[in-house]
């Protein structure tokens, strides 16, 4: 178990170092300079020292490569640098703004399992043909609609027409319901099939036979076999929606005006707020890693034989006969010559 997590965290360092160093590369390739901008905008009424001490504070007067090891430098140390339009620390920022995405991705995903596991019961146990059929062609149909479309069908159906849900975020938790579900929608397109699928691998499988010969119900052999043994590809792939569900967040949290990382990251781009910017790239990338590492940890959880495998592959590649060549080389026994046939 040691080994495996330490492989894991082995992993989950050199992805972090991977999306800074990649942020860092996209960003320095943009045409134009955020600082140097902001320092010639005339609005801006910086004075030469205080525009000295912001280009020695980025380390905009030192080479590229200096300035990667200074950001990284900066970044092991917590500190993410300051907003280049309201001159607030970058971690303050995302500290105020991450609750209310951390509350909509949570709850999304949550409206997201519970949309995949529903459709995927369908497709695969409902009594009646055509509902299987409606069942397994939803997950297509929701993957096929963006997801502005899909807040903007139910915020004018559930807001303006039915007058459920507020039209605004007001803070309360009827108003986070609506870009939640829209959100659980979109992730439950990719993870209602993967989940079907396994479902009806695992009752083809030999011990699901066994206890209906021996009169368990289908309902039973459901709850007590197969859902735990087809859940290991559906974590796969929960680990991998949390990009798309931290995309999902920007698109949901523009068409509901909700605050958070979304809207963050909108006004960023538009005001070439560099320092927010890789900021949240760096949030997200944290996110990601730090939910697979959970699904990783999961795993032997949910079953125990992926410890296992490794040291009875290891075990079984000893004990193999030794090869020849492309060819494997028996060694067959002789008799001894006196009890040997003649």
């Amino acid at each position: 178990m040691r080994t495996y997590v330490a492989k894991r965290v082995a992993q989950a360092v050199l992805v972090l170092w991977a999306a800074y160093t990649l942020s860092f590369i996209l960003l320095s390739a943009l045409p134009g300079d955020a600082v140097n901008n902001r320092i010639q905008d005339p609005e801006s009424q910086l004075s030469p020292e205080a525009a000295k001490v912001l280009l020695e504070y980025y380390g905009l007067d030192r080479p590229l490569w200096e300035q990667y090891l200074h950001g990284i430098g900066a970044v092991l140390r917590g500190d993410l640098g300051y907003s280049l339009t309201n001159a607030r620390p970058v971690a303050d920022l995302l500290a105020d703004a991450l609750p209310a995405t951390a509350q909509l991705t949570g709850l999304g995903l949550v409206f997201g399992v519970g949309f995949a596991a529903l459709v995927a019961v369908l497709a695969t146990y409902a009594p009646v043909a055509w509902v299987r059929s409606l069942a397994g062609s939803l997950p297509a149909l929701f993957a096929s609609v963006p997801t502005f479309v899909v807040g903007i069908v139910v915020l004018q159906f559930l807001a303006f027409r039915l007058s459920l849900i507020p039209s605004v975020d007001d803070g309360s938790f009827l108003a986070l319901l609506a870009p939640a579900a829209t959100l659980g929608l979109v992730i439950s397109a990719s993870l209602a099939p993967v989940l079907a699928a396994s479902i009806r691998g695992t009752r083809r499988q030999p011990f699901v036979h066994v206890q209906h010969a021996k009169g368990a119900g289908e309902a039973y052999i459901f709850r007590k076999d197969v859902l735990r043994n087809s859940t290991l590809p559906v974590l796969t792939l929960l680990g991998l929606t949390v990009g798309e569900l931290i995309a999902g967040s920007v698109v949901t949290e523009t068409v509901y005006a909700r605050k958070g990382i979304g809207q963050l990251v909108v006004g960023s781009v538009n005001t070439q707020d560099l320092p927010v910017v890789q900021g949240v790239v760096l949030l997200s990338t944290v996110a990601y890693v730090a939910i697979n590492m959970v699904v990783d940890l999961a795993y032997p959880l949910v079953d125990p034989r992926i410890l296992v495998d490794g040291k009875a592959a290891r075990v079984s590649r000893q004990k193999e006969p030794a090869a020849v060549g492309s060819r494997t080389e028996v060694r067959t026994p002789r008799l001894p010559a006196e009890v040997a046939m003649p």
